[in-house]
Order: structure tokens, then C-alpha cells, then sequence
């Protein structure tokens, strides 16, 4: 397969039909440094990891369920279980945090954009070894309690919660966009 026709085929695999196995310690070392070559202006590195697996991925339901509650009492019973639920079916979650400079002259968007680039190789790199992916945000990533109890700093931001693993079932095609309705040319 060539590199375009990976890119022709990706698609996102919904984190419920992901299981085990996931990458194993070399092919996660091996993703995240591949994931690492995003395009990044001023070479200032604007991004880090939080890996989430094993009992964490629980522990982490448990606080979303919690907070949900926290946040609205009357939360119906099936939101505040499918939040707990929401880390338990891929093995591993590779949060992309975004370290965002606003002092620095490379503009804040570009440093977002450039972890969004480092979010995505993970993206092509997990179905490159064979594995399901894909990549969320939901509430959870812009809630302060939360954010705060992954350890980001004042000047973090979540980019995705990255989810992967081993595809129950082949990946649903979904209809894309006509490419040529989206070009066109200034002729100044």
C-alpha cells in the first residue's frame, strides 16, 4: 500500500469497537516518535503526552461520571454511565496536550495546529501498524476539573484523547466530501 492509498483509506475506528490487544511498549515508542515529525513552526515543541491504560482508563470513568453528576444533579442515569464507560474499551488513550506560548512569536494557532498535526500522525501511524483509532474530545477535554486532575498547567490545552486499539469489526466508511466543490483558484 502506498502512502496515498493509507491516506485514501483511513478511517476512524469508534472507540467502542476497539479492544485488546493494543500497541505494545516498542510500537507505542515507535508511534510516538513518528507522531513527533508533525510540522512545527519555530521548533518549539508545543505538545506532550498523557497515556491512559489499564485501571487508569476506570479510574478516569469514575471521574467523569462524578463530575458530570457535579455538574448537573439531574443528569440522566445512561449519560452519566456511558460517561463512565467512555475510557474503558481501547486499551490505550494517548491525550495530545497542547503547550501553548502566548509570549512567543510563533502565534498561538499555529502551536495548536501543530499538536492537532501530532494527534493525527498518531492517527495514520496506529492504522499503519494495524490498529484501530480514534480521536475525541467530548466535554471532558474542556472541563476545569478534569483538565486539572490530568496535571495541565495553566497554558494547556486537550487536543484529543486518541483511542486505540485492535478493530472489532472493519472500520465504517462514512460519505466524504466531493474534493472539487472545495477549490478554487485566485487569480489575484
Amino acid at each position: 500500500m502506498t502512502a496515498l492509498d493509507q491516506l485514501n483509506n483511513r478511517r476512524s475506528v469508534p472507540s467502542r469497537q476497539l479492544g485488546e490487544p493494543g500497541p505494545g511498549p516498542a510500537e507505542l515508542d515507535a508511534l510516538l516518535q513518528a507522531a513527533v515529525r508533525a510540522p512545527d513552526h519555530g521548533k518549539l515543541v508545543p505538545w506532550r503526552f498523557i497515556l491512559i491504560r489499564g485501571e487508569a482508563r476506570a479510574r478516569l470513568g469514575e471521574l467523569l461520571a462524578a463530575t458530570a453528576l457535579a455538574n448537573n444533579p439531574d443528569a440522566p442515569p445512561a449519560a452519566v454511565q456511558k460517561d463512565r464507560e467512555r475510557f474503558s474499551f481501547a486499551p490505550l488513550i494517548v491525550t495530545v496536550v497542547a503547550r501553548l506560548d502566548e509570549q512567543n512569536k510563533v502565534p498561538v494557532q499555529e502551536q495548536l495546529l501543530a499538536a492537532g498535526c501530532v494527534a493525527y500522525n498518531l492517527l495514520l501511524g496506529a492504522q499503519a501498524l494495524g490498529y484501530g483509532a480514534q480521536w475525541l474530545t467530548g466535554w471532558a477535554a474542556y472541563d476545569p476539573t478534569i483538565t486539572a486532575r490530568l496535571g495541565l498547567a495553566a497554558n494547556e490545552r486537550v487536543v484529543g484523547f486518541v483511542h486505540m486499539g485492535t478493530a472489532r469489526e472493519p472500520a465504517p466508511e462514512r460519505l466524504r466530501p466531493d474534493h472539487r466543490a472545495l477549490v478554487s483558484e485566485w487569480q489575484g
